[in-house]
């Protein structure tokens, strides 16, 4: 895909209404607070013994990530960073963690979040990953601004 691809994907999930059923899809899925995208998925790396593979596909997922945070920073102004690990730590401990906070925190560090103030929505940008020899995903995601304790000024 494109980056005006992933840009046009990115603008329906934003506005999209947010489903009435949790589902999953080829692409990613959704429910009741979130939308999932993958826009971009690697090979996996079974046969990567060198690590040579997961490095030029980090690289190139990485180039992609940074061309839609320009694009998307000159639209909506500068991302701030989450770092998703305390959600990650919550759900090992078994207390509720919104989606797609929780499952992103399975396979994502940290994600880049735009808030969305006048939807009562952040959307966010995020390179992951689920284990070292599986696919490095780059996600879009949306969520409800109350997942991310964002005020209506977007800012928590």
């Amino acid at each position: 895909m494109t980056t005006e691809e992933y840009l046009s994907t990115i603008d329906a999930l934003a506005v999209r209404p947010f489903p009435e059923v949790t589902y999953v899809d080829n692409s990613g899925g959704g429910g009741p607070e979130h939308h999932l995208r993958e826009l971009q998925v690697s090979r996996d790396f079974w046969d990567d013994d060198d690590g040579q593979a997961a490095v030029e596909a980090e690289a190139e997922l990485r180039t992609c990530l940074d061309d839609l945070v320009a694009r998307l920073t000159t639209r909506w102004g500068h991302a701030f960073v989450v770092d998703l690990g305390p959600y990650l730590s919550a759900g090992f401990k078994g207390e509720p963690v919104p989606e797609p906070l929780d499952h992103l925190s399975q396979q994502v560090v940290s994600m880049q979040v735009w808030p969305l103030p006048d939807r009562g929505r952040w959307l966010a940008l995020a390179i992951g990953q689920a284990d070292k020899e599986l696919p490095l995903i780059l996600f879009a995601a949306v969520g409800r601004a109350s997942a991310l304790d964002l005020n209506t000024s977007g800012r928590s």
